[in-house]
């Protein structure tokens, strides 16, 4: 039968020769440990039911346990062996037994020599037995073992095992124990109830039960392959590792790290049913432990876990994140210090190889930054294009800044835009890919089957591809082709306005200042004028950078949307601009002269200054129409500044083709469009609501 003895603020429970330590702290169990594990199962089990009696006898007696956690029983040593340890040393590298006996026997492992006695150690050691037998053979007194596992420690506590002295076994040291008794024989063939059975017993009944013991136990393993390996301690330790894991999180009553914000419904307390209160235990309550092991265990681990189905893959992907940002220097910053590359290397495509198949399981932020690390440690293309099309597939959730890849050293550039460009092909993959299925699927030919991707999702990626160009067009070295190549990219995602796209154009234009005209006309093809906001509008009748069609277009576009903004059916547009139209679809054609260098000229600063009193008295003049409606203004406009805008309309012959065709597509014809101005839509323009304040946009 079990009792109990008070040691202290501790309660010592002993049955047989298993002890449990009840550490007791102001009425609370705080604490239970379970020792020495050399009963039979049966035994240990009839304990644990003594140290559940304890506690409840606790809890009868100290009313203020109700409110305490439950008892934790945790198995982490063995004792073996009754006698006093007689091991001495004499310097660094003699160990003998304190005995009446002179030692017969001298053991050499590596530079440590041991004067032991035959009889102990024959009784217990095979492979003892073979060597002394041909040292008898050879008239030789010494053994040389050179390769045990462990080295001189385990052959020490094996020794002594041998010797019935007392040793102590936990998970630090089991395993390698464990290997060194495999190499010396201490089988049950040699005597029952040897090292190797009762270290087996150990592991089964205690290690694997316990949760940080296992991780501790997989990580001294990594010393000892592969001999481990053929024991197969490896891969119980892993699949005891991913049990528990898996197990309902009701059903954890062990002791884990958890050093992260948990969710909002984890931070509660829920009442039990005999009024104890237990503290919600978090889904990925595992995550932080895991992290100490190298990654090839954790690879084992995390593969076994992702096989049971049990996990989400959201709770995965936060396992993976937390290794990485715990296992990769600086990788919360978005890079990798220097260091062991290879083995950074290893890592990132460890972890890319862990990834769940599904869509969101991790933030594309992370995979972000995952793919900044795989072109730091140079990882393998495999692994950066599987990056890449994962990152493509939620490129809605990423920001700006996510996305400014540093260029690889060498470059002249400061970015890498190719791999964004690849990021934007693979965004538009999902839809290219719908389409194909329907035409595969049989449909009407002409009937586009809807695309995965949403109209929102798609209108995400084209303002976060504007705010990426504002930003790589401040590098002096971008090739232009580099920025409207990517622009192009996402022209086809109609967007209500163009202004974040005008900005990176004249961040582009005030960073080359070199570029030549025809540059500066490929470059604003890719904004739609009609698409700009008051403000912008304001801000480019004003810039100087423009090419001066777009001055002008600019300029008709802001009439007509104050014109529909007042309520004016057909704007007053001045005779000039009108005619750009007929001679733009007549003599034009027939014409000699080439205008293109006219045409896209910059404007200068008279004309722009002209151009801006054009449109505050276009504003004026419908202004002052719709007042006189009612009866209260007359007309009035300042007919110098209107003849002066038309002379300089005239005599430009470059706005012979301002509204020719330029051939394009998508969204982005307006910069050249093929619409004569008459045909131009009012309405489109009430999008947009007037206002009277300037703002840069630049």
């Amino acid at each position: 039968m079990g009792r109990w003895v008070l040691l202290g603020t501790t309660r010592r429970v002993k049955f047989g020769a298993c002890h449990c330590d009840l550490q007791v702290d102001l009425g609370h169990i705080s604490s239970c440990v379970v020792e020495s594990f050399t009963a039979p199962n049966s035994i240990k089990d009839q304990l644990l039911i003594v140290v559940k009696s304890v506690f409840l006898l606790f809890q009868s007696s100290c009313p203020q346990l109700r409110a305490s956690r439950s008892y934790t029983v945790k198995m982490k040593f063995m004792k073996l062996g009754s006698k006093p340890d007689t091991f001495q040393t004499d310097g660094n590298n003699v160990r003998y037994v304190a005995s009446e006996l002179a030692s017969d026997i001298v053991v050499s492992v590596g530079d440590i020599k041991f004067y032991l006695h035959k009889f102990p150690l024959l009784s217990k050691s095979s492979h003892l037995q073979t060597l002394i037998s041909l040292n008898n053979e050879e008239n030789l007194d010494e053994v040389q073992i050179s390769d045990i596992p462990g080295g001189a420690t385990t052959f020490e506590i094996c020794a002594k095992f041998c010797y019935g002295m007392t040793v102590t076994l936990n998970a630090y040291n089991v395993i390698a124990t464990r290997c060194a008794a495999e190499y010396l024989g201490m089988h049950e063939t040699i005597e029952k109830g040897n090292l190797v059975y009762k270290i087996d017993v150990f592991l089964s009944s205690s290690i694997f039960r316990s949760w940080k013991d296992s991780i501790i136990l997989l990580q001294t393993s990594k010393s000892m392959l592969p001999l481990v390996e053929d024991l197969k301690v490896v891969s119980h330790c892993v699949d005891s590792i991913a049990n528990k894991a898996c197990v309902d999180v009701s059903k954890v009553d062990w002791s884990y790290t958890y050093n992260r914000r948990k969710l909002p419904e984890e931070n509660g307390i829920e009442s039990n049913q005999n009024g104890l209160r237990t503290r919600l235990v978090p889904k990925d309550w595992w995550v932080e432990d895991l992290c100490e092991l190298e990654v090839d265990l954790y690879k084992s681990v995390i593969t076994n876990i992702k096989s049971k189905a049990v996990q989400s893959n959201e709770v995965i992907g936060e396992a993976l994140k937390a290794y990485a940002y715990r296992r990769l220097p600086n990788f919360s910053k978005g890079m990798i210090q220097c260091g062991d590359v290879s083995k950074h290397r290893v890592i990132v495509e460890t972890i890319v190889w862990l990834l769940p198949t599904e869509k969101g399981s991790v933030p594309c932020r992370f995979l972000l930054k995952l793919l900044k690390a795989a072109i730091f440690v140079e990882s393998g293309d495999k692994t950066k294009e599987e990056l890449v099309k994962r990152i493509g597939q939620q490129l809605e959730e990423a920001s700006v800044s996510d996305i400014l890849i540093q260029a690889p050293e060498g470059d002249a550039t400061m970015y890498d835009v190719s791999i964004v460009k690849n990021i934007v092909t693979e965004f538009f993959t999902k839809d290219y890919n719908a389409e194909i299925e329907s035409v595969a699927g049989g449909e009407l030919e002409g009937i586009r089957k809807p695309g995965i991707l949403s109209d929102a999702s798609k209108l995400m990626v084209a303002k976060l591809i504007d705010g990426y160009l504002a930003e790589i067009a401040k590098d002096p070295n971008l090739p232009l082709s580099d920025f409207v190549n990517l622009a192009e990219l996402v022209s086809s995602i109609s967007r209500p306005a163009h202004d974040g796209l005008y900005r990176a154009i004249d961040t582009y234009l005030k960073e080359h200042p070199g570029i030549s005209k025809g540059e500066k006309k490929r470059i604003c093809k890719l904004m739609d004028c009609r698409k700009l906001s008051v403000d912008a509008c304001l801000h480019a009748v004003q810039n100087e950078r423009l090419p001066l069609r777009v001055v002008v277009q600019v300029l008709y576009f802001e009439q007509l949307r104050t014109a529909a903004s007042s309520g004016t059916s057909t704007p007053d547009i001045p005779r000039g601009i009108k005619d750009l139209n007929n001679e733009s679809n007549g003599s034009s054609r027939s014409g000699t002269t080439n205008p293109e260098d006219e045409l896209d000229a910059v404007a200068t600063a008279e004309e722009l200054k002209a151009l801006r009193k054009e449109l505050a008295s276009l504003r004026l003049s419908n202004g002052v129409a719709n007042n006189d409606k009612d009866g209260d203004i007359k007309p009035s406009m300042d007919k110098a500044v209107i003849g002066k805008v038309k002379g300089l309309l005239k005599s430009k012959k470059s706005f012979i083709k301002l509204w020719a065709s330029k051939g394009g597509q998508g969204e982005n014809s307006g910069s050249d469009s093929s619409e004569s101005i008459s045909s131009a839509n009012p309405e489109e323009a009430k999008s947009t609501p007037s206002r009277n304040r300037r703002h840069s946009v630049s």
